[in-house]
């Protein structure tokens, strides 16, 4: 039976490593074959998560072309004890929240990690709604499964510059997760305590409302600022600022309100209403004397894009200018010296 098994086997190990070493180099540390699925780890020491990405995909490439009917790659920062640093600095957290769901939080977290990534910064995302995860859709890595080291996960990298990590990416697509509070929060943990290597800031984006994944959050987690989205109707800004008041009492400074689905133009005739109404989230955010960091508009676009793996902030155009409008406001508050963990601690 073992050389049997060994004929369905479609590329050898040396065959394998011949073909990588032209595309990674010295970054190749190992290579392992199985019943046709390549397991391989990379040394990634220094590489910014553009470089990171396109190695990665690179490598994925020439592996299938050499025959590999499956590839996994784990990516690690050390190479070698000598050249390991002293102690990585943790990514800053910065959660995105809101009181109540389908104000489009998931998509406007998506879309700021990846405006944030245009920027110039290294940025990562957590999917924080264990329960209904979205990102892996949102950011085109469904179906792709982390790979751990010393009991962490690495994070997987998306095609536009930032890397996340998802409950999405552990169970099946469609399978309900049904868990208790301190499950959820352990599973947060994992997210979160992942390899993230030299990432400056990990969006997190949380499920909506007030409960144990977001206590959990403050407690263990402390973010450096909270996003707070709302629609312009007042339920939801009704429920926004009771997602505002949890965050307070957890010490957790809010950076500011944005106003989420607020106007729409029609495509048939150019005339813009507002069928959530407008202006709400800045009325609250003056009245509570909080930032407002901006509004996205309600547009189909954004949708259908966001929906399909492509989000708009990766592109040109108003929707993609919207979230980097955004994402500026949002690092012009993170290099604040006063609001910045990073720079406290100097």
């Amino acid at each position: 039976m073992g050389p049997k098994r060994e004929q369905d086997v479609t590329v050898d190990e040396e065959t394998l490593r011949k073909a990588l070493h032209d595309v990674a180099g010295e970054r190749l540390q190992s290579v392992r074959v199985k019943d046709g699925v390549a397991t391989l780890v990379l040394e990634v020491g220094g590489m910014d998560g553009l470089t990171r990405d396109k190695l990665e995909m690179a490598v994925r490439d020439a592996a299938r072309l050499a025959g590999a009917t499956e590839v996994r790659v784990a990516m690690t920062a050390e190479k070698g004890t000598a050249e390991r640093p002293a102690e990585a600095k943790k990514p800053i957290i910065i959660a995105v929240g809101s009181g109540k769901g389908g104000v489009g939080k998931s998509t406007l977290s998506a879309n700021l990690a990846v405006a944030m990534a245009r920027l110039g910064r290294k940025v990562g995302l957590v999917d924080a709604d264990i329960y209904g995860p979205s990102q892996p859709r949102l950011l085109s890595t469904e179906g792709r499964r982390p790979e751990a080291h010393d009991s962490k996960m690495f994070p997987i990298p998306s095609p536009f510059g930032v890397a996340m990590l998802s409950m999405g990416h552990l169970v099946q697509p469609g399978q309900a997760i049904a868990w208790r509070g301190p499950m959820a929060g352990n599973a947060l943990g994992q997210l979160i305590d992942a390899h993230w290597g030299d990432t400056e800031f990990i969006v997190v984006d949380l499920p909506p409302g007030t409960g144990d994944v977001q206590l959990t959050m403050l407690q263990k987690h402390k973010p450096a600022g909270a996003v707070i989205v709302s629609t312009p109707q007042d339920l939801a800004l009704m429920d926004a600022t009771r997602a505002i008041g949890l965050f307070e009492q957890g010490g957790v400074p809010i950076v500011g309100l944005v106003e989420n689905m607020a106007g729409y133009i029609s495509p048939h005739c150019g005339e813009e209403s507002d069928p959530f109404g407008m202006g709400g989230a800045e009325a609250v955010a003056k009245t509570m004397n909080l930032p407002f960091l901006g509004r996205i508009p309600l547009d189909l676009a954004i949708r259908r894009e966001s929906d399909a793996g492509h989000p708009p902030a990766a592109g040109d155009g108003p929707q993609a200018e919207a979230f980097l409008g955004l994402a500026r406001s949002v690092l012009a508050w993170l290099d604040t010296p006063a609001n910045n963990p990073a720079h406290r601690a100097a």
